[in-house]
């Protein structure tokens, strides 16, 4: 099997300016992204950046980056950029990795880009198991339902599937086991990436603000099953920094 890595890496961030720059242990955080994709098996794992002073950064320690557009609305309007720019083969998988994740567990590249490559279908995902109540009420935790052949049938930050007995009633305790949380890892073929961007925005990805849900709408099939490894969270804030320095630095590799 053979799949192709694509990170995105913005400068611009409204709460972490110059986020993929920002010291890790002393190298930068694209890099601790860059060296986990490489360790999933990928044949090419490429950095795409927006900006200068990241395309300088990596060039230090790698020469797969190319510097794309600043106008993009979307990340996967990036990725289709990506994609002709390296002249790809419609058929070639593509895994999104977002350039924020610095404690990336590679075996969920592997296993994302493997779960496309044994379907039809253009595009593949994970989830986890939501082990903790307060986790199926908030909307920032997308939730999925999916059908018994790993076919996703909905995304929301809604409580799905709303457990009937348990919310109507006031005595009964919500069983957690049907719950499970996206996560943002994502493999497509590299055609479809083209074919996503033309498709008209649907109703439902503006209610929800979830981009996939236009890939459902439009009735394209999105595999998903649980991922290997629970992932750890992605850098938003300067907090979230302080806690990937720390564990790092309790997890030496």
């Amino acid at each position: 099997m053979e799949f192709v890595v694509i990170i995105p890496a913005r400068y611009a961030s409204t709460r972490l300016p110059g986020k993929p720059l920002a010291d890790i242990c002393g190298k930068p955080m694209i890099q601790h992204v860059y060296e986990k994709a490489c360790a999933s098996g990928a044949s090419k794992v490429v950095i795409a950046t927006d900006h200068q002073k990241v395309f300088d950064a990596v060039k230090k320690f790698t020469n797969d980056v190319l510097m794309t557009r600043e106008d993009h609305q979307s990340g996967t309007e990036r990725l289709a950029e990506v994609v002709d720019l390296l002249a790809l083969d419609s058929d070639t998988i593509v895994v999104n990795v977002q350039g924020d994740e610095p404690l990336l567990a590679s075996e969920n590249v592997t296993q994302v880009a493997a779960l496309l490559n044994d379907a039809t279908a253009p595009m593949a995902t994970l989830s986890v198991p939501i082990e903790e109540q307060a986790e199926v009420f908030n909307p920032n935790a997308v939730k999925v339902v999916s059908d018994i052949n790993k076919n996703a049938l909905y995304f929301s930050r809604a409580s799905i599937p709303f457990d009937r007995n348990a919310m109507m009633s006031e005595n009964a305790a919500l069983e957690l086991a049907p719950f499970q949380r996206h996560v943002g890892i994502y493999a497509y073929r590299a055609g479809f990436i083209k074919q996503y961007i033309e498709l008209s925005v649907s109703p439902l990805e503006v209610l929800e603000s979830l981009e996939q849900l236009r890939v459902l709408y439009h009735g394209y099939a999105i595999k998903i099953e649980q991922a290997k490894v629970t992932p750890h969270a992605g850098v938003d804030t300067p907090e979230d920094l302080a806690k990937v320095i720390a564990y790092i630095e309790g997890n030496p590799a």
